[in-house]
């Protein structure tokens, strides 16, 4: 979680409680978009009452407010465990390997199709999410991805 969303969580948490803040980014140091969520749902009175309460930051940033829609962001732990089962996709801070498909070994340097190669975004199912990581079945196998490795993450439509 970013400094920015901690600081408009504790915001919202005395002027709507029942208001989550799924993701507050900063884009092109311009626009602050903040993705909501609310037990009754997310509606445009919900949305201009959270404007208004980050009224100060309208002076340094083009605001937009906004339900998290059919890609959701997960951001949390908890996000991640609600949705097992769903497909996400998962940008991870560092490349992480792969897992290899086939059973052939290569020749000294040489590369075959479906070797282990790392790479930082994965696609899948999302199968597991413990207290540290997440697991995803994706296209090269499953893997384990702990939080602290995550960039971005968001539910995928099916």
């Amino acid at each position: 979680m970013t400094p920015m969303q901690a600081d408009i969580e504790r915001r919202l948490a005395l002027s709507e409680p029942e208001v989550e803040v799924l993701l507050a980014e900063v884009l092109g140091g311009r626009a602050l978009r903040v993705f909501i969520d609310h037990p009754d749902g997310v509606t445009l009175a919900l949305c201009e009452r959270v404007t208004l309460a980050l009224t100060d930051l309208r002076e340094r940033y083009s605001l937009e407010v906004s339900s998290p829609g059919v890609e959701r962001p997960l951001t949390k732990p908890a996000h991640f465990r609600r949705f097992v089962g769903r497909r996400a996709r998962v940008r991870t801070r560092h490349p992480r390997p792969t897992q290899p498909s086939g059973l052939c070994v290569p020749a000294e340097g040489e590369r075959r199709p479906g070797e282990a190669r790392a790479v930082k975004s994965f696609t899948g199912e999302l199968v597991g999410a413990s207290d540290e990581e997440i697991t995803l079945a994706a296209d090269g196998g499953v893997i384990a991805i702990p939080y602290s490795e995550i960039r971005r993450s968001n539910l995928v439509e099916e």
